[in-house]
């Protein structure tokens, strides 16, 4: 498991002991995502230890906001290198790491990587110029890994959240006239909460979605349809 440095470590004890409530084994890695060194370590971490990976989710991100005139190039460098940076590193060493795979008979493929994208994926954003640039470009380098990848058995696709209430939203959520003008262009009339992702991910991850490979999946309430 790899994610940046602000990732609460309770979490990570909460979800340790959900899996192992399964049945199931699972060891965490800790990577801080801001760190190319730590990021470029990981993989050969994590194969030293015997494992083999499978499954891949980019879905660390930091979000700074300034306005575009003010932004300054420290702040850009630091979300590009968390939210694409790392995004790209992963996905090439644990791709090619897959690319080595028998095809597995459970999915019938050597591995899926899901990329966190986001509506700004699409779209501009206000003073967020940085983390629109990332997530515009992690659905380009999704398409691209596709299509050097669908026909070896590894298929990469891409989910892109609407506005979901999480720590990352918190000044839209303070905010009582954006809160206001956001939500009101929700056809589901309600912002997203992280458990509207569990389907999204295991079916990108399952033999279900093994024709499916450089797509960017919308889950957004609706949002993208107005």
């Amino acid at each position: 498991m790899a994610n940046s440095k602000q990732r609460n470590s309770t979490t990570q004890t909460e979800t340790q002991k959900a899996i192992e409530a399964l049945g199931r084994k699972v060891q965490i890695y800790k990577a801080d995502l801001s760190s190319p060194t730590d990021v470029s370590s990981l993989l050969p971490t994590i194969l030293s230890d015997g494992h083999q990976i499978r499954i891949l989710v980019n879905c660390a991100g930091i979000q700074i906001r300034h306005p575009s005139e003010d932004f300054p190039d420290t702040d850009f460098s630091a979300v590009m290198q968390v939210n694409l940076n790392s995004v790209f590193t992963l996905c090439r060493d644990v791709g090619k790491h897959m690319l080595s795979l028998p095809i597995s008979p459970v999915t019938g493929r050597r591995g899926s990587i899901i990329n966190f994208a986001s509506l700004l994926t699409f779209q501009g954003g206000l003073n967020v110029p940085a983390y629109a640039a990332s997530k515009g470009a992690v659905g380009q380098l999704t398409k691209a890994l596709a299509n050097g990848w669908s026909d070896k058995g590894v298929t990469v696709n891409a989910i892109a959240p609407g506005y979901i209430e999480t720590e990352m939203n918190t000044a839209l959520l303070n905010d009582s006239e954006r809160l206001a003008s956001i939500s009101a262009r929700i056809p589901a009339g309600r912002w997203g909460t992280p458990d509207d992702f569990k389907g999204s991910v295991v079916y990108l991850a399952s033999r279900a979605s093994a024709y499916v490979s450089g797509h960017t999946l919308v889950v957004d309430g609706g949002w993208m349809g107005r």
